[in-house]
């Protein structure tokens, strides 16, 4: 079993790397010029003159171009050749439809952050994807920063406010102002238990009989007798504000703070039986080798899931969860181990945001691409998947994605699932699939509540950095259940004394203050 200081070298080198990350902030000022810079507001023209009925005339406006950044999720290392073979096929697609033209930067992984960060200090992104859970330059950054363009009087100019559902951009917003265009997705937040189908035929597990996460203790047995490697695979993620959504609104995503929706109030959920619970729970788990100490050190990869050398871990439910036997090569089988939430971040886990440093010209060619990239199949299909040909294929009209690897994207971090084709394996029925998702999930009692932290800040960043060492320690199986009362004593403390009753009154203030206007 790992302790604490045992593992103390080991978190603070992610720690500092987190930091220096933070520190290349982005400025705000609009420091761009521009052959066509200055006021371009759309002006009325038809549905038959550009996709973007209230755009302008392509006949009278000067061609706009806008750098593009992607994050590259399913390819390692992007293939540059044809990331441009893909940026100009684009642009030979849309230059007479709505006069905009685009530089496209597909990132790997491993760079985005700090590369994206670097170009909008250096002002030269348009057009960027973000997310609420990205480090550095996660939506909260951005708006924090003022690195963002606040479109809220914009949008509705334009047609990409009506290919999104409203109800979408007021769950989005900040204080009521639209600063991210959110890819339209599964706009709802729950979570899985997800089993290896061979092992669950293997054993014979009623997996009908799984209603909480203790449950699966008999399964987990089974696993380890085996000599799995991992029998309960956590993904290196601190599980407790996933797993607990029934009970608590975690409005700012961290573990340590939420809405209890029943007293309908902020609470410390440190003070809680339920985190207590949770971390003894996960604690017996790996004392009983249940889960592996290379989930805590963060060893596991993001392809260990491909692998067979685990038997559960969890999934983020969505729409077609039969997408996970995709992702990760093998059949897997579901169970609901929460219910499906609205809340305030449920839509900005993708989206797309414009740099504030954009002139209006600028601006109004984001607006006019995301209006054509979220309704049309042609520039969607593109977007996302690449060259016919090349990057994929067709089989009774959906798309196969080929084998070369050279551009790859998935339909959650590019644009509207109702524009695109759908792919090899996907329900004809998809998008009623998503509808129906997105309606039937349940609307938290504090959806719409974003907690501004302008006032504690730096003791709130203090606190996520104490979360590091013991938070994710303790949600990871890293102390013996024995000691888990002692430890989150020790891990209180440390968060008072880096602010945290500051932060929990203020959250508190401002809770008891939206809740007046909810």
């Amino acid at each position: 079993m790992l302790k604490i200081k045992e593992l103390g070298k080991k978190i603070l080198a992610v720690t500092l790397a987190a930091a220096m990350l933070t520190a290349t902030g982005c400025g705000s000022n609009n420091t761009k010029t521009t052959s066509d810079s200055g006021k371009n507001e759309p002006t009325a023209t038809t549905a038959e003159t550009t996709p973007d009925s209230s755009g302008d005339n392509t006949s009278d406006t000067a061609m706009t171009t806008i750098s593009v950044y992607r994050d590259s999720f399913n390819i390692g290392a992007p293939d540059t050749k044809q990331v441009k073979a893909v940026q100009d096929a684009i642009n030979a697609y849309i230059g007479d439809k709505i006069n905009v033209q685009i530089e496209l930067n597909d990132i790997s992984n491993s760079e985005y952050k700090d590369r994206a960060n670097l170009a909008l200090a250096n002002s030269e992104i348009d057009l960027l994807w973000t997310a609420n859970w990205i480090e550095t330059i996660r939506t909260d950054d951005l708006v924090k920063q003022g690195a963002v363009y606040d479109l809220t009087e914009k949008l509705p100019n334009f047609d990409i406010y009506k290919a999104i559902p409203e109800w979408v951009w007021g769950s989005s917003a900040y204080n009521g102002k639209n600063y991210f265009i959110p890819c339209y997705k599964e706009s709802a937040e729950g979570y899985n238990l997800m089993f290896r189908k061979d092992l669950v035929t293997k054993y014979g597990w009623d997996l009908s009989t799984v209603k909480t996460l203790k449950d699966i203790e008999p399964m987990l047995a089974d696993l380890k007798a085996e000599g799995l490697k991992y029998p309960y695979l956590t993904q290196k993620t601190a599980m407790f504000f996933r797993y607990y959504l029934n009970k608590f609104d975690f409005f700012s995503q961290d573990s340590f703070i939420a809405v209890d929706k029943d007293q309908d109030a902020v609470v410390n959920t440190l003070a809680s039986p339920e985190y207590t619970e949770f971390a003894t729970l996960m604690g017996d788990w790996a004392e009983k080798g249940y889960i592996s100490e290379d989930d805590v050190t963060k060893a596991t990869t993001d392809t260990t899931t491909q692998t067979q050398d685990w038997g559960i871990s969890w999934w983020t439910d969505v729409p077609n969860n039969a997408e996970a036997s995709t992702r990760y090569k093998q059949d897997v089988e579901m169970v609901k181990i929460t219910d499906n939430w609205k809340q305030s971040n449920t839509t900005l886990g993708s989206t797309y945001a414009i740099a504030s440093t954009c002139t209006d010209a600028e601006v109004d060619a984001c607006l006019k691409f995301l209006g054509l990239l979220y309704t049309d199949t042609t520039l969607a299909d593109l977007y996302t998947f690449g060259i016919e040909g090349t990057d994929y294929t067709r089989e009774d009209g959906k798309v196969k994605k080929t084998d070369a690897g050279l551009y790859n994207h998935s339909a959650w971090e590019s644009t509207s699932v109702t524009a695109l084709s759908l792919e090899v394996g996907e329900p004809d029925n998809k998008v009623e699939m998503y509808t129906t998702f997105n309606d039937g999930a349940k609307s938290s009692i504090a959806n719409g509540f974003r907690f501004d932290k302008s006032n504690v800040d730096a003791k709130y960043v203090a606190c996520q950095q104490i979360f590091n060492e013991f938070g994710f320690t303790l949600e990871n199986g890293g102390i013996s259940p024995k000691e888990v009362p002692g430890v989150i004593a020790e891990y209180q403390k440390a968060l008072d004394g880096a602010g945290f009753q500051d932060i929990l009154k203020e959250a508190q203030a401002q809770y008891e203050e939206w809740k007046k206007v909810r």
